[in-house]
Parts: structure tokens; C-alpha cells; sequence
């Protein structure tokens, strides 16, 4: 069965007591207590329950079984790009994209010693975003579910030649000593995150916010299929922020988009250049309409 790291199970199950007593409250997340998502999770909303599961598939779960009101996920970094399945988890989830929080992402080099170390555990995001630092250091990458995940797993093992990639906080939560500070390769290094919740937000909750709103298409297979599908927003004059492209099942002939546009479902620009995208496409589907909270580009 798998189980967090002895050295914070005791913080997670505080928490899923907690939570437990007052599930609209909480705001499920994946990594251990400390992890950058839980931080997100408490930058968002303050007075929130964090409630810490192993992975993000388990934190939608828990949103879509009543064990929390929503969810925060982590969706993609500036320096390391999408994070990994993501694309897959939040159209299967069922649930609608309600929020969005960015925030600046700081890692530190932390272990029960002061090294020289031969490995450094954390998630591939954050082995990503310090990449440089890592290999002119000669120290191994290892992979991990979550960055304090990594933390309490290197307080557990007690070995002094390995380390942990994780926020700062992560070594107060689990003894540790910060070896170095700021170890990522790019000083804005920011991730953005999504809440996600059972219920949409409405055109009229939007009314009076400057909207975004993210959902998928599938093209057709046929030339100029994805250049008939952007006209639907250049003639309509919305604006699009985002699109990334990934295949659905292995024919690697139907793909897929998942796109952000500036605007919501009742603004009449939007609703017309998603009514003629679904005349060009194979399928439409909305992911949520929510607040903006950064100025694109």
C-alpha cells in the first residue's frame, strides 16, 4: 500500500481529521504537508483545510467524492513547462476549473548533513527547474512523487549522501538543514495553479470579472484543421492566451488542444467563436470559466 514518509504522517493525518470534520473547507492537494501545492493551497485561501494525498489523481477524487470542496493543482511552470498528465486528469476528472494562482516557486537544498551529496530526491518539476544547478554539482536527480514528499522521505533514511530539492519549509516541518538556498535556475521561476471544484462558475458570477476560460478541442483530421479552428477567434476577436497540443490514444491521428481564451460563455465574442469552433471540430469540451488573476502577456 502506498503511505507518505513516516516523518509526516502524523501531520497528514492531523489533517485528514481536520478536514474529515468540515469537508467543504478543505482543499485537497497532492504532495506531502510543506509541498509547494500545499502552500498554494494556504496562499489561496487561508482560512482553508489543507488535506494532503500522494498524488493529484487522488486529490480530484477526494473533491468528486465529497471529502473536500476543491482541489489545488499545479498546471504547468514557467521554466519546465506542463506538468506531466495533466492534460489527461482534469478532463476525467468531471470537475470545473473555478480559480486560477500563481506563485513564485523557491527551492532549497536540504539534508541531514552537509553533504558532499551523491543524489538529490524531489518531483521532476523541481529537478527541472534546478537542472543546471544539479549537473555543474555533479549531484544524481532522483525522482519523487512531491518536493516535501522528498523531504520527509531523506529524514526517514537518514543517509547522509543524499538530499532533498523542496521549499524551505519542508526542512523546518522534517528537521532538516538547508544546505543552500534559491538553488532554482531562473529567479522569476513561477508555477501556475488551478482550483478545481464540482460546480462551475456561471456566466453571471462572471459578469462583472475579467474572465479566462480554459477547454479542449479535438481537430479534425484534415489540412488546415487547426488554422480553421484559431480563425473561429481571430474573426470574433477573442483573445488566446494558451495552446498545447498531445494525442489521444495511439493512431496519432486525433489531436487534441488544450487552450485558455480571455472572456467567458455569455460575452457574445466568446460564445460565437465557441459555437464555430464546434462546427470545425471533432469535439468541444469546457474545462471552466474563472477569475483572471495575472495579466497575460
Amino acid at each position: 500500500m502506498r503511505n507518505f514518509a513516516k516523518p509526516a504522517l502524523a501531520m497528514v493525518d492531523s489533517m485528514r481529521q481536520a478536514a474529515a470534520a468540515d469537508p467543504e473547507r478543505a482543499i485537497a492537494f497532492g504532495g506531502a504537508p510543506g509541498s509547494n501545492s500545499h502552500q498554494a493551497a494556504m496562499q489561496f485561501a487561508p482560512e482553508a483545510l489543507p488535506l494532503p494525498f500522494l498524488g493529484f489523481q487522488d486529490a480530484l477524487d477526494a473533491v468528486k467524492t465529497g471529502a473536500a470542496g476543491c482541489a489545488m493543482i499545479p498546471i504547468e511552470n514557467s521554466q519546465h513547462g506542463r506538468v506531466a498528465d495533466i492534460h489527461f486528469l482534469l478532463p476525467e476528472s468531471g470537475l470545473s476549473i473555478v480559480a486560477e494562482h500563481f506563485m513564485p516557486i523557491t527551492h532549497a537544498l536540504m539534508a541531514i548533513g552537509d553533504g558532499p551529496f551523491e543524489a538529490a530526491y524531489s518531483h521532476p518539476q523541481a529537478l527541472g527547474q534546478s537542472r543546471i544547478y544539479l549537473r555543474e554539482r555533479g549531484i544524481v536527480p532522483m525522482s519523487h512523487a512531491d518536493t516535501a514528499g522528498a523531504a520527509a522521505f531523506v529524514a526517514e533514511e537518514k543517509d547522509p549522501t543524499i538530499a532533498a530539492l523542496a521549499p524551505p519549509m519542508a526542512a523546518e516541518l522534517y528537521g532538516l538543514r538547508i544546505v543552500e538556498s534559491a538553488v532554482e535556475d531562473a529567479q522569476d521561476n513561477t508555477t501556475r495553479f488551478v482550483v478545481l471544484a464540482k460546480d462551475a462558475r456561471s456566466a453571471d458570477e462572471l459578469a462583472d470579472e475579467e474572465a479566462m476560460t480554459t477547454f479542449i478541442f479535438e481537430v479534425k483530421n484534415v489540412p488546415a484543421a487547426l488554422y480553421k479552428a484559431l480563425g473561429c477567434f481571430a474573426t470574433n476577436g477573442v483573445n488566446m492566451t494558451k495552446l498545447e497540443s498531445y494525442q489521444k490514444g495511439a493512431s496519432f491521428a486525433a489531436t487534441m488542444f488544450y487552450c485558455d481564451i480571455e472572456g467567458a460563455p455569455g460575452n457574445p465574442r466568446v460564445d460565437a467563436a465557441l459555437e464555430e469552433l464546434s462546427f470545425q471540430c471533432n469535439s468541444v469540451r469546457l474545462l471552466g470559466s474563472y477569475q483572471r488573476a495575472r495579466k497575460r502577456g
